[in-house]
């Protein structure tokens, strides 16, 4: 009996039997459909994250300097090390590219009718839609910051030293921060009141994503470092350093523990320096412990598929002893039979493996509309996987059945009722 044959055997005997069929491939469906769309997923999960580390900037040093003096009212006390810091990096200009502080403003923003503090209210509609404004952020920054966040300017222009120097009243809004309070009018020289006072709009960043309304990202308001005179708050403490792209971190990084070293006083504080890009490695460790987590789980699912399989294909065997005791007793050899009931394991896991790759994309899509409001379809290499593994489970789980039946002697299987 050749291949072609095995094939078409084993096609009637699944089609002819298929609500039993149809049983037996459940756990291999719900087992590639699960795998699938897990892995998919946290894909997905890993690209959204990423292309946010990407839109922070690359390259980063961060640097948090932390103090214990404080008054009797609770007031940190604690020195503005930011304009010493600010000249160090500027000092070494073959390796610092932009150093930016990212300390973040509480204050109350309101432009004609819009008013920050009435834009808690908003909510996603059944069809994942933002009803209502989202209220901006707002961060104390320097005129480098568009460098550290790989930002470039839509319209006006950016922070400029002049705007720290002289205490200028100016803001820069991110994109969809125009949007909210401007919509399509011209947000340049537009005056704004922030706590009651007046900061005029200089400048609008472009958006950072392809969909703008897609991230809170983009939502923010950047001030002078320096407008904490006039909205409150103390002096920054966290701060991010972009270094030229040619250069590793852990060739800046001393220099700035160097400096800080002489500076900040150990007994009061301290301070850390680290690459920015470590939040990066940790996040891709976790999210591989998760995926082994979660793919273990999906394993167990393929595992009792494939006990299914087995079994059923034993009750084949069982049914069909006849028919291998007449086929053994003209001369079937016993690889023809091992042959014939491996090509039906596989075909059935097979099938199932299909019917599971179609509803793995179709849970891939769902969760990635639902849960981070883009487009998800398995890699080439994840389906062609899928379909690979559903094929050798049946292999591998009707070894046992296959050998059984080539192992009947054909004067006693002929003696089967």
């Amino acid at each position: 009996m050749n291949i072609r044959q095995a094939v078409k055997m084993a096609w009637k005997s699944i089609w002819g039997k298929k609500g039993r069929s149809a049983l037996t491939m459940l756990g291999v469906i719900i087992g590639i459909a699960a795998v699938m769309t897990i892995v998919s997923s946290i894909n997905g999960y890993t690209e959204k994250t990423m292309e946010q580390y990407s839109a922070m900037g690359s390259n980063l040093v961060n640097v948090s300097i932390y103090g214990g003096m404080y008054d009797e009212e609770g007031n940190n006390l604690s020195p503005d090390y930011f304009p010493g810091l600010y000249n160090f990096c500027n000092s070494i200009p073959d390796k610092v590219v932009g150093i930016t502080p990212q300390d973040w403003c509480r204050a109350t923003v309101v432009y004609g009718t819009k008013n920050t503090d009435n834009m808690n209210n908003y909510y996603w509609d059944e069809n994942n839609n933002l009803v209502g404004d989202r209220p901006p952020e707002l961060c104390y920054a320097s005129d480098q910051y568009s460098t550290c966040n790989n930002l470039t300017i839509l319209k006006g222009r950016d922070l400029a030293v002049l705007d720290m120097e002289n205490y200028n009243q100016v803001c820069v809004m991110g994109y969809q921060a125009a949007q909210v309070f401007f919509g399509s009018s011209e947000p340049v020289g537009k005056v704004v009141q922030m706590n009651g006072q007046n900061f005029e709009v200089v400048g609008v960043y472009a958006p950072r994503f392809k969909d703008p309304s897609s991230s809170q990202m983009d939502n923010l308001i950047i001030l002078p470092y320096t407008a904490r005179r006039v909205l409150g708050g103390e002096a920054p403490s966290e701060f991010y350093v972009k270094i030229k792209d040619d250069l590793q971190p852990k060739e800046v990084i001393p220099l700035i523990r160097g400096y800080l070293e002489g500076v900040v006083d150990t007994r009061t504080g301290g301070y850390n320096v680290q690459s920015a890009g470590q939040w990066q490695e940790y996040m891709t460790e976790q999210m591989g412990m998760i995926s082994l987590i979660l793919g273990g789980i999906a394993a167990i699912s393929l595992l009792v598929g494939g006990i299914g399989i087995m079994n059923i294909m034993l009750v084949t065997v069982t049914e069909r002893t006849r028919e291998i005791g007449i086929r053994r007793a003209i001369g079937a050899q016993r690889s023809s039979i091992v042959a014939q009931f491996l090509i039906e394991a596989a075909m059935l896991c097979g099938i199932g493996g299909i019917i599971g790759i179609l509803l793995g994309t179709a849970g891939s899509f769902a969760v990635g509309q639902l849960m981070f409001h883009m487009t998800i379809y398995p890699a080439v290499w994840i389906t062609a996987a899928a379909f690979s593994l559903s094929v050798a489970l049946g292999i591998i789980f009707g070894i046992y059945p296959a050998a059984k039946a080539s192992n009947l002697q054909p004067v006693e299987a002929l003696r089967a009722e």
